[in-house]
């Protein structure tokens, strides 16, 4: 493992051969120079952001929202349904997620408060994955590590899970917005009044990005007409309070999972597989890990990189065991290939070297859904032929 603590009071929690993009080290590096900064981790998915790496872990005496960043609670929640997964044909799943990018049906206002969250200007979103590396999916278990562990969370093997990787959407990054127009990178005292509007927006944000993943996970069981319950939701974009060498500080965690809140998934792209975890030993690398399989291609190099490699659109619309993506956004089809990410095993491997992860289970895509590609008047149909049926199965119960 890396170890580049010692002059720059950070380390790099990595394999020898695990690829870490130099100017990922570079920002660590400069973020450190700050004489509030008292130490950094960063995972093998670490990759180079606005300003500072993604995929890292942060103590610092300040509030720092950049180092939580525009996206603010966003996270993984992990959902159990009662569909077999003997059942699950991607073909036949897949027309009935479409859509699942377009503004719900139902009252976001009644949905927030009734979870206790008050409501914001941005809840037409809510209940939506957003762009970029968000998703809604649908998988199976393939492998069963830790029985005793699935158990205890109570994950059922024969069954489909769905997961939900989304974030507070445009609430976050107005949050973020507003104290970068008036601070830009600088940070705010914890007991100031900035510092605790900054927290109290970051908490609100925090809750609503919760309730969004919870209605993302609602209305995949609506459309595939099933029943679920919630296994986990782990925010990876936070500032909390952490007592650090004796010190009240604040750990920041900008694309890192907590250590010291149970069960973890950690997903790779849409082509690989998904990773269900159990942190141990979590004051090893300030109660953090990994939470994905980090870039390795940037967005912008992706379509020129990859177009020859994938001449045809629905070349890019199914993984490896046959399961299907949806994706109406041609660009984010390249920006989001396996090839753009690394390969998530690797970062399993560095973390279990590093004793910080036992693995529970494995899981893999049936069906991922990016973004819309049914057209309005065919979605609409769909919803009505979906409505109609759903009447006769409830009246059928009664």
């Amino acid at each position: 493992m890396s170890d580049l603590s010692r002059p720059d009071r950070f380390s790099v929690i990595a394999g020898r051969l695990t690829w870490i993009e130099g100017s990922s080290i570079d920002q660590l590096r400069s973020t450190m120079s700050s004489p509030d900064m008292r130490e950094a981790v960063a995972f093998p998915d670490v990759q180079p952001g606005k300003g500072s790496p993604s995929g890292a872990a942060f103590v610092s005496d300040l509030i720092r929202p950049a180092l939580v960043g525009t996206d603010i609670g966003c996270g993984v929640a992990l959902w159990e349904t009662d569909f077999p997964t003997r059942r699950a044909k991607p073909d036949r799943l897949s027309p009935k997620l479409d859509g699942l990018d377009q503004p719900w049906e139902g009252d976001p206002k009644a949905f927030l408060i009734e979870r206790g969250v008050d409501p914001t200007a941005f809840d037409h979103s809510l209940g939506t994955p957003g762009h970029s590396n968000h998703f809604t999916e649908l998988q199976q278990i393939v492998k069963l590590v830790d029985a005793d562990a699935a158990a205890a969370l109570n994950l059922d093997p024969m069954t489909l899970k769905i997961v939900v990787h989304s974030g507070s959407r445009g609430f976050g990054e107005a949050i973020f917005l507003e104290h970068a127009a008036k601070y830009g990178a600088d940070g705010l005292a914890p007991d100031g009044t900035d510092g605790m509007a900054y927290r109290a927006a970051h908490n609100h944000a925090m809750a609503w990005a919760g309730v969004n993943r919870t209605l993302c996970a609602t209305r995949v069981l609506d459309a595939l007409n099933v029943s679920g319950n919630r296994l986990l939701d782990v925010s990876h974009n936070s500032v909390t309070p952490f007592l650090h060498e004796g010190c009240a500080c604040w750990l920041h965690r900008k694309g890192a999972a907590p250590a010291d809140c149970g069960p973890v998934l950690i997903p790779g792209s849409r082509d690989d597989l998904t990773f269900l975890v159990q942190p141990i030993n979590p004051l090893r690398a300030l109660a953090s890990i990994a939470h994905g399989a980090g870039r390795k291609i940037a967005r912008k190099e992706a379509r020129g990189k990859l177009e020859r490699l994938y001449p045809l659109r629905d070349d890019l619309k199914r993984n490896r065991w046959g399961g299907q993506v949806i994706c109406g956004d041609k660009p984010l089809l390249w920006e989001e290939a396996k090839e753009c990410y690394k390969d998530v095993q690797t970062v399993i491997d560095d973390l279990e070297a590093a004793g910080l992860i036992r693995v529970i289970a494995t899981l893999r895509p049936v069906v991922t859904f990016k973004s819309s590609e049914l057209m309005p008047e065919t979605r609409r149909q769909d919803r009505e032929t979906w409505q109609r049926q759903r009447a006769k199965d409830r009246a059928a119960k009664r």
